[in-house]
Parts: structure tokens; C-alpha cells; sequence
């Protein structure tokens, strides 16, 4: 571990366990009258746990049984998006609380009976989270109606399907899987795109939940093409799990091109990331598209939306990209908002179209919060 990843990992795991601190500490002062003094220890440690649960499940996975670990990873995951919610809703208790220092307008029984407002806060942000997980299971159709300027031989229109991080593991199983192919398919694409993040990491549960078999059900005339984002990355299993997804009918395009129906192409970058876990750099975008007719559509699958600049001076017609989640829980959309030019939806500049998804999965906690799970419908024109 180089100085650089042991400060930032230091500063994350101090953040971390101080926000967990004031949570349980706000707790204490909160519910403790009803716990007895000599069972405080019990206390700090349970909450310790419950509040480590997803790093120790997630880390400590090759020191213990999978079933533990996984248990641990998906009760913090959710832990993970009350913390949010429970520090937003106490710095805000503690804001008012300092306002009537000098206004005094809080009731008598407010100040006095403190497990009222800790009461309340509890359950809004059980309320909070538990649509946040029912939300996170019901995905939206989106739908774009798109023309390029360019004719593509015989072909007029294409229909294809865009379904980016998935993030397939122990919370996006198998049945979740078979469900979105059965939206797929009700939807009859003549071609299906994946922009990144297929895998969420580890590539255990994809293999033996046998998602690649799942995969084969995808219906497409042209068929299903794909890129690798930084998840798909991280497990350190990017060589098998491109395997994998071939075998399963799925086309993974890493820095390449390919004609379809020889009327247009379909281009895939790398992540960006790449370089971080395999010291690789992912190619050029011009050595990718090096010796295409550019007169032809061009659609790019690059998962995050960055550089964009890049795809509009090599003559991309239209990028299609997810990464970003639109943040998945409220505040964190505003910090992609900021990020990148463009975290969820459609932009234009003269030729060259972007389209964001929010994407199908999640990473982390289950849970969305101000942004909706979704499958992406593309109608597109040529001329």
C-alpha cells in the first residue's frame, strides 16, 4: 500500500467512525434512561458492530465462512444508507436545538423527554430507508426518441435497450436477473447495450447463482454488446468474468469496434479505472477508432461520463454511458451533479448525443433515495 491510498484510507475510515460516533452517541443520549449502566458496554459494542458490519464483511471475507460474510455486507449495506439519513436528520435536531438557545420556542416535553425526538427520528428514518429499498427493486422505463444525421445503408431505425450497472452479486441475484431479461424482452430490442458495472466485484455469486445461463435468455436481433466498468474491475476477476459473459452470448468490447448489420458501429472503451487495478492504461479513443468509415453511425459504450470532449472530436455520433447512479442517495446527487457535465439524462453538442443512466442496481446500501432504477429505451433514427 503506497502513502498516497494509507492517508486517503485513513482519513475515510476517521470520517467514517466519527459520524458513527455522534450517531451513537445522540443514541445513548436518546434511549440510554432505558438501558441499565452496567449493560453501556453492550451498548458501544453492538453498536460498533452494526456499524462496521458491511467493512468487516466486506474485508474480512477471507477470515471467516462466506454465509457470515455476506450476512455482515448486507446488513451494513443497509446500516450504511440509515447512517446517511439518521447523521442528516440529527444535525438538523441539533441545529434547532441550538436556535432555541436564543428563541425558545421548543415545547417542555421536547427538551425534557429527549426519546421523543429520538423516537421520531428512528422511525422517519426506517420510513426513509424502507422505500428507499422497495424504490430500489421497482425500475422505471426511460425512454429517448434520438436521430443521427447519417444514413446507415437499408437501416432506418434502431430499438435497442440500455441497461447499465447492474451490479450483479448477492443483492442483485439471479431472480432479480430473470426479471429485467423479461422486461428486455417484453420491450423486443433489435440490440442491447450494456455500459459497465455487469458484475459487482466479486464474481462468486455471479458463477454460482448461474447468471450466465440467465444471460443467454436475452432476446436481440443484433444481439447484446457490453463494456467493463470499475466494478467489473475490482474483484480482480476482469479475464474470467470476460469469458463468462462471452460464453453467455454477451459481446464485451474492451478498446474495440465492431460493424453491425453493416450499417453502423458499436464502439467500447475500458473504464478509466482500469489502470488502477490491472496497471494498464485503457487505448486511445482514436487507435480504437482508427480505420472505421465514419460516414456510418457511431455509438459508443464508455461507463463513465467523462471525457467527453474526446468522443465528440472522434466523430461519435452518440455515447452512451452509466457510472454515476445520480448519486443513488440524496445528498450525494448534488456531488455528481458537480463531478460530471452531464450525471443522468440527454445532452447535445451539434452532433455529437450523450445519454446518462442512473442504472438498474446498486452499489453499496440496496437503497435509493431522489433518483429512480431504470431501463433505458432508445429509438433511433438515421438519416
Amino acid at each position: 500500500m503506497n502513502i498516497q491510498m494509507f492517508i486517503i484510507l485513513t482519513v475515510f475510515l476517521t470520517i467514517f467512525a466519527g459520524l458513527n460516533y455522534y450517531i451513537g452517541l445522540r443514541g445513548w443520549q436518546a434511549f440510554g434512561r432505558f438501558i441499565p449502566t452496567r449493560y453501556g458496554a453492550v451498548y458501544w459494542i453492538a453498536f460498533a458492530l452494526l456499524a462496521f458490519s458491511y467493512l468487516i464483511g466486506r474485508f474480512g471475507n477471507k477470515l471467516m465462512p462466506e454465509s457470515l460474510s455476506t450476512r455482515l455486507s448486507v446488513i451494513g449495506s443497509y446500516w450504511l444508507a440509515a447512517m446517511d439519513f439518521l447523521v442528516l436528520a440529527l444535525v438538523v435536531v441539533d441545529l434547532v436545538r441550538l436556535a432555541d438557545r436564543w428563541l425558545h420556542f421548543l415545547p417542555h416535553e421536547v427538551k425534557h423527554f429527549p426519546y421523543i425526538i429520538g423516537l421520531v427520528v428512528v422511525l422517519l428514518v426506517i420510513g426513509i430507508v424502507g422505500y428507499g429499498a422497495w424504490n430500489s427493486r421497482n425500475p422505471q422505463l426511460t425512454h429517448y426518441d434520438l436521430t443521427i444525421n447519417k444514413p446507415a445503408g437499408q437501416l432506418q431505425d434502431l430499438h435497442a435497450v440500455m441497461v447499465s450497472d447492474i451490479h450483479l452479486g448477492n443483492i442483485v441475484s439471479n431472480g432479480r436477473l430473470l426479471a429485467l431479461i423479461d422486461k428486455i424482452n417484453n420491450l423486443n430490442p433489435d440490440i442491447v447495450l450494456l455500459p459497465g458495472d455487469i458484475i459487482d466485484e466479486s464474481i462468486g455469486p455471479f458463477v454460482e447463482q448461474g447468471m450466465q445461463d440467465s444471460l443467454r435468455k436475452i432476446k436481440a436481433k443484433y444481439g447484446t454488446y457490453a463494456v467493463f466498468g470499475n466494478h467489473d474491475y475490482i474483484g480482480g476477476h476482469a479475464e474470467e468474468a470476460h469469458v463468462l459473459l462471452q460464453e453467455a452470448g454477451v459481446i464485451v468490447l474492451r478498446d474495440g469496434v465492431q460493424k453491425v448489420a453493416g450499417s453502423f458501429y458499436i464502439a467500447g472503451r475500458d473504464d478509466r479505472l482500469k489502470s488502477r487495478f490491472e496497471g494498464v492504461e485503457r487505448r486511445k479513443l482514436s487507435e480504437i477508432l482508427a480505420g472505421i468509415d465514419k460516414s456510418l453511425p457511431l455509438i459508443l459504450l464508455d461507463h463513465q461520463p467523462d471525457q467527453l470532449a474526446e468522443a465528440q472530436e472522434q466523430g461519435v455520433d452518440l455515447q452512451l454511458s452509466g457510472h454515476t447512479h445520480r448519486g443513488q442517495l440524496f445528498p450525494f446527487n448534488l456531488i455528481t451533479r458537480n463531478i460530471f457535465e452531464i450525471d443522468w439524462g440527454y445532452l447535445r453538442r451539434g452532433e455529437f448525443q450523450v445519454v446518462v443512466s442512473c442504472g438498474f442496481g446498486t452499489w453499496g446500501p440496496p437503497i435509493r433515495i431522489g433518483n429512480h432504477p431504470e431501463i433505458v429505451e432508445l429509438n433511433i433514427h438515421f438519416k
